[in-house]
């Protein structure tokens, strides 16, 4: 692990507007310094071909020989390059991620000494200095922020990183965009699984309690080598104290291992040594939960992140932009170079975006009402539908049997006039307000199922079998009947041609004798 940053110096300051030469050939301008730290200084940063007046970029300087800057920088070029942080916000369909962005890096020299820089992208005012200002968060805000670094843990981990060191001085909102959380500051990364080989657990007492002593982890207290874990557990310490605006050990900062030991009790006794520090009228459950999940996890075992995620957001629902104003009171959110962002206007802005969803939510349950109350109806007027068909189905065979038994008895002529009726009678279906009439039989059972029912199929094929069937014997017995005579017609003949016969007897007889 890095050695303790105490055993760092501050570097001598860079003259404004020294030209910078990164490693790839690229001159970058520096402005005025806007910030140090434990390890550094930090400079607004110009490129040298594009001089803008609000500078998008800062440049981290230290001495060559300090190790955070370095071991930043090795994160950097190793696990967070810009295009692989496109194409996990891709995979994983976020917005953002909460990454900084890395342009550039290079050593340069100055009254005799050697320098490290990097150049990174620039980010707005620190969570640290907002909780000076206003105290504690809002719950949806400290369980957004939770979601917000389990974003940015999983991709670290999945790079085999881990961050060290998260607490609010090392969050930081947008420059352009202060709806959005950075983490920042990875001088304590720690590569805790280097090419697919997870570190092995061992307490190491020389190193034990490194970090910042508030939040680290009960590993680092015993001076284990870092692991996923101790980042999900940083991180519940931080949720707690932002929720809270406590945490039950702040008294003892300076006595490591009473520290060591309050946390030790806290994780021992979940939930309820959680629940019972929520202030009165509060509630932390989720808090308690996901410290409970964290707690849980084996030194070498990968967390559930969509689980973790879930706990801070039992109902899915979206948390909306981060809101700070717990008080209703209007707060100047300093930037780098002093820009003042009145957080009552992100306070108005979140109102709006919050009144928008809820309308779209509304508008959402109405559609989602009105799909199934349309979908009832029309079940239920495809069950009348069914019905009709079925009794009128019922209908066409009782009068198809029915002219079947008749046939014997009905005269030739209405016979077929009653069979040629019969397709008209069954082919078109008229329904009762509805838009189905004169619609043929197929067509209709295709709007209604996309497919026709099978006794649809087996009424229509045998009605117009049948319906063939009876029209050609119906016109055998009209081709019959025009060349039959009645029973008068036939004495008739009977008659006329007896006499006739008797007559030409008589004839030939006359003839004969003569």
């Amino acid at each position: 692990m890095p050695p303790k940053k105490e055993k760092y110096q501050l570097p001598v300051p860079l003259p404004e507007g020294k030209i910078l030469d990164d490693m790839e050939g690229k001159q970058w301008v520096l402005g005025k310094m806007v910030g140090s730290g434990g390890f550094g200084l930090v400079y607004l940063a110009f490129p040298a071909d594009k001089l803008d007046k609000d500078a998008r970029h800062v440049i981290k300087v230290e001495y060559q020989e300090n190790g955070p800057l370095f071991s930043e920088l090795k994160f950097y070029q190793r696990a967070a390059k810009k295009d692989c942080i496109k194409r996990w916000i891709q995979l994983k369909k976020l917005d953002y991620l909460g990454v900084p962005l890395f342009y550039g890096s290079g050593l340069t020299e100055f009254k005799g000494r050697s320098y490290r820089f990097m150049v990174m992208e620039r980010l707005g005012i620190d969570l640290q200095k907002i909780s000076d200002q206003n105290g504690t968060f809002e719950k949806s805000t400290v369980l957004q922020l939770g979601i917000r670094m389990l974003d940015v843990l999983e991709y670290i981990h999945e790079n085999e990183y881990v961050h060290g060191d998260i607490k609010a001085a090392n969050i930081l909102l947008g420059y352009e965009n202060p709806d959005r959380v950075y983490l920042a500051d990875y001088g304590l990364s720690y590569r805790y699984c280097p090419n697919g080989n997870h570190k092995q657990y061992q307490e190491n007492p020389k190193k034990g309690h490194n970090g910042t002593i508030e939040f680290t982890s009960l590993d680092a207290h015993k001076g284990v080598a870092l692991s996923r874990r101790s980042d999900l557990e940083i991180l519940g310490y931080c949720l707690l104290r932002w929720l809270c605006g406590k945490l039950p050990w702040e008294q003892n900062l300076k006595d490591p291992v009473a520290v060591q030991t309050a946390k030790t009790n806290l994780l021992d006794e979940l939930p309820e040594s959680v629940l019972k520090w929520t202030p009165s009228g509060s509630s932390c459950c989720e808090i308690a939960r996901y410290l409970a999940c964290a707690h849980n996890l084996a030194y070498d075992e990968k967390p559930n992140y969509q689980l973790l995620k879930k706990i801070l957001n039992p109902d899915g629902i979206y948390l909306g932009l981060l809101e700070f104003s717990t008080k209703g009171a209007s707060i100047n959110v300093h930037t780098s170079n002093n820009q003042k962002v009145d957080s009552q206007k992100v306070a108005t802005k979140q109102a709006n975006v919050n009144q928008m969803q809820n309308r779209f939510r509304e508008k959402k349950v109405y559609n989602e009402r009105k799909t199934e109350t349309c979908a009832t109806l029309r079940e239920v007027q495809n069950e009348k539908l069914i019905r009709l068909l079925n009794n009128e189905t019922d209908n066409n065979e009782t009068d198809l049997e029915s002219m079947k038994n008749r046939k014997k008895n009905c005269q030739p002529r209405e016979l077929l006039n009653e069979v040629k009726s019969f397709p008209q009678k069954s082919s078109c279906i008229r329904f009762p307000n509805s838009h189905y009439d004169h619609q043929d039989f197929t067509s209709l059972s295709y709007r209604l199922n996309k497919s026709r029912p099978p006794s649809w199929n087996t009424y229509s094929s045998r009605t117009a079998v049948e319906a063939t069937d009876v029209q050609r014997s119906t016109g055998f017995w009209f081709t019959i009947s025009q060349f039959s005579l009645s029973e008068e017609a036939k004495a008739d003949v009977y008659y006329y041609g007896f006499i006739i016969l008797c007559l030409l007897t008589l004839v030939c007889l006359a003839l004969y004798f003569l």
